[in-house]
Formats: C-alpha cells, structure tokens, sequence
C-alpha cells in the first residue's frame, strides 16, 4: 500500500514539473505552450488515475467502512464490518478512536481500524471561518487516508455525520472505481436544525448537500421503513431497510456476572455498595442487588433490592433527560405518599456534549428513594448491565421522525422491556404494553414506573409480563437481518 501511495504521488509531482518543463520549452521555441504542456498534462494525469484504479484479485474483498464519528460508540458500523470479516471480506475501518471498540473487532485479523483526529477550524473570527475551515481539513485529511488505501471495492459510509464525507467518498470512489454505499442512520440537517433552527444559512446548506450527494451513491440503506418511502418520495433514492437487530452479545445475563459487574462498579460509584452493618460478614460479598456466598461461590439476587433502571445517551438535543429527572421526582413523591414501590438506582451511560449540564440538575436533586449514577461503561460491560437491569428507559426523539433508537434495540435483545418517549415511527419497533410502554410527557412516565414496579421484585405483575412476551417473540439476531439485506449488494458483481 505503501509503494502505490508513493508511486501516485510521484505521478502528481512529476506531472507539475513536466508541465512546467514543456511550457519552458516551448515558450522558447516558439510554439504555444497550451499546445504541448496541455496534452502532456492530460496524458500523466490519465496515467495516475490509471494508477488509482489498478485492481488486483484481492480488491474485490477489500471494504472500507467509513464513519466521521467515534468508533468505538458507533456499534451499527462495527456490527458491519463484524459481518463483513465472517464472510471473507478484509475491512479498513476508518474514524476516530475516542473510546474502545468491542474486543470482538479488535480480536478479528480481517479488521484493521485506520484511527483519524478530529480536525478543528481556525478558533479566531467569526463562527462560520471556523466551520468552513474545519471542512476544507476534513475533506484534505480524507482523501489522504482514502487514497492511500488499496483500491477497495467498495465504501460504507454512515450518514449522519455525512458532511463533507459523502462528497469526498463519491469522489474518492469515481477516481478508483469503487462503489459508495451509504447508510442512512438519520438526516444531518436535522439533527443541526435543532441546535441552529430549521431556516439557518448551515442548516439549509446541509440540506441541499445530503439532497445532492446523497443519489450518488450506487446502494442505499436506513433504518426504518419509514426512511426509505422518505428517501424514495423526496429524495429520489432507493434504499434498502435494514432495521438495527441485537447482536449476540446482548442477551440476559446470569446471576454470577451480575455480581462481578455489580462489584466492579461499586468499588466506584456508591449507588452499587450495600449499606448497613451486614457489610461486616465475611462469608459473604454484597451489593446492594445481589450477595455471594464465598464458600461456595453461590450468588442470589437481594429480594430487598432496588429496582434497577437503565437509560443511555449520547447526551444530546434529541434526548431532554429533564423529563425522565422529573419522573424519578413524581415517583420519589408516589413513595412519601404511602406507595407500596422499591427505591430505585437509575444508571444513564454514556457520553456527550450536554453531560454536565445533566449532572448539576442531578446533583441539585434531593431524592432519598432515587439514586442516581452517570458511568461510562467499557464496550464489554455495556451489554452485561443491560442484561442486569429491570426496566430501561429511552429518552430519544428523532430529529427528522424516520429513524429508531438502537438502544431500545439492544436493550430488547437482553428482554429488557423498555418505556419509550412517542414520535412518528417508534411504532416499528415498540409496541405498546407487549414489549415495552410509550409515553409522551414526565407524568405518563412517573405512572409507567409507578405502575410496572410496584409488585416489583416479583415477575407476576405487569413488568413480568413485558418482560416474558419479549422472550417469546425474538426476532432476527443481526447476523441474518445483514446476510438477509446487505451481503447481496456487496457480493453483487
């Protein structure tokens, strides 16, 4: 790889110098420069874009999958390329590396992860120099990691954050002949609208470039059925859906790796530490969920524990986690008043731009029933927890309506039941009292919790009851749903 970067180098500088050279030349010999530099130009450039576009018999199995994002907080793309390595194909995943990825892609020898930095404009001036600038680099620091790669037959892109990625992989794909194949996890303008508004300059530019760029790819995928009629009606795109599915590693989780999750996190965070005198016993390891007998390692989960509720963010405007904080208020209230309900430890994993703002609402709360931590879980202990927890909460409201929140996703491959906040097509993936509950505002959620925990911790009551139709409708795992929707089109001649 490194000798063909090299070599087309040498052709672009070699083409500048014999262009220079003939149109000395010529200007001394009297003949028109244009006449003889011009051809000599066209003909090296011909050369390097032949050079770009030399395949061997491998190319066919080599795929980039391209995200301008965190990897490691990208799991629908490394489920991608997870899948494109077990069918044989050799994968360069593109994007930065903030946070670890899944050891299953570090572990697999066909993935090999090209981490890029993320670039930042020029910080003096107006706010739109440093936009603009922060583009130009990223589009530069692309095409140099792009065209430096073997020809690969074809690129996956996630959209959003498309910009200045979709253009700059349609152009690094016309040059080397591979096929761009984008896959649409939302609209980029949409998310920006709701930062910026919907008639700001940045935001209908944004718009008019994923309209543009967006049909050149040569495959499309989304997320919901929804987005597709959408991409086909108003953008004249076809697309393929290919719904977000639980990979293997999200399944219930057993007793025993509950307690080493449990005690692992509670040598941080106190939300996970017994309380009282029973700490002194030293035949047994406690939690405030569960108690090991270390005599002979026999875990049982507390039957005076907490209920263990799970939500996770990207801390971003799509999720307003206020109105979860004022649901766990309600129901701290429901307790005082004389319900019969468990106290609850609310966990919200993950990272973004809005955390702290979050947590100094959650710091000014004086809840005695509710408690509630902020961790940031390795990729392998994530699904672990999901698999421990009781009830999960999903504060996601798509910015264009079209798309679904992969957690829910993940959080019904543990047979997790889940309340969710309503928007346009959350139907597709909730269904209301048989896998989870829909609300629309902090009260209807206060009355979810209220009524699903309150026969908590046994399994008769309602949230039994979720909980079981989820274990008796599971549907595709990831691996089928990709070999079923995405492997036709990478294998297509």
């Amino acid at each position: 790889m490194a000798a063909r970067c090299t070599c087309t180098a040498l052709l672009a500088v070699f083409a500048l110098i014999a262009a220079f050279l003939v149109s000395f030349q010529a200007a001394g010999s009297g003949v028109t420069w244009p006449a003889v530099s011009l051809p000599a130009v066209a003909a090296l450039l011909s050369l390097w874009l032949w050079r770009l576009r030399q395949r061997d018999g491998g190319t066919d199995r080599l795929v980039c999958v391209l995200v301008l994002g965190d990897v490691g907080r990208s799991p629908r793309m490394q489920y991608h390329a997870l899948s494109l390595s077990k069918h044989g194909y050799n994968v360069t995943f593109v994007g930065f590396l903030d946070t670890k990825p899944h050891q299953d892609v570090l572990r697999e020898e066909r993935i090999r992860i090209v981490p890029i930095a993320e670039v930042t404009g020029v910080r003096a001036g107006p706010k739109i120099l440093t936009y603009v600038t922060k583009v130009i680099l990223q589009c530069l620091q692309l095409l140099r990691v792009l065209l430096r790669m073997d020809t690969q037959s074809h690129v996956l892109l996630q959209n959003p954050p498309g910009l200045p990625s979709i253009a700059v992989s349609w152009l690094v794909c016309v040059l080397r002949g591979s096929r761009l194949v984008i896959d649409w996890h939302n609209y980029g303008y949409t998310i920006m609208a709701l930062s910026h508004g919907q008639r700001h300059p940045v935001v209908q530019l944004a718009k008019w470039y994923e309209h543009f760029f967006g049909p050149l790819a040569t495959h499309n995928l989304c997320v919901t059925n929804a987005m597709k009629d959408d991409l086909q009606k108003n953008w004249g795109i076809k697309a393929t859906t290919l719904y977000d599915r639980p990979a293997s590693i999200f399944r219930e989780t057993p007793v025993q790796l509950q307690h080493q999750l449990f005690v692992r996190l509670a040598n941080t965070y106190p939300q996970f530490q017994s309380k009282g005198s029973e700490d002194v016993e030293t035949e047994t390891e406690r939690t405030v969920f569960s108690v090991c007998d270390i005599t002979d390692d026999t875990v049982t989960l507390r039957a005076e524990r907490p209920a263990l509720l799970l939500s996770s963010t990207s801390w971003t405007e799509d999720e307003d986690f206020s109105i979860l904080l004022k649901a766990l208020e309600e129901y701290e209230g429901f307790i005082k008043g004389g319900a019969s309900l468990p106290p609850v430890v609310c966990v919200i994993t993950g990272k973004g731009p809005q955390k702290e703002h979050y947590k100094k609402l959650i710091d000014s709360l004086h809840l005695e029933q509710v408690q509630i931590c902020t961790p940031w879980l390795e990729a392998e202990d994530y699904p672990v927890l999901l698999g421990s927890a009781d009830l999960g909460v999903c504060l996601h409201k798509s910015s264009s309506g079209l798309d679904l929140p992969m957690k829910v996703v993940d959080m019904f491959g543990c047979c997790l039941p889940v309340c969710a906040v309503h928007f346009s097509c959350l139907h597709e993936l909730v269904k209301h009292d048989e896998n989870g509950l829909i609300f629309r505002d902090s009260q209807e959620l206060a009355e979810q919790l209220k009524s699903l925990l309150s026969d908590f911790p046994s399994s008769e009551g309602r949230l039994g009851v979720l909980r079981r139709n989820l274990r008796t409708s599971r549907g595709q795992r990831w691996d089928d749903n990709w070999d079923q929707n995405v492997l036709p089109l990478i294998s297509a001649p």
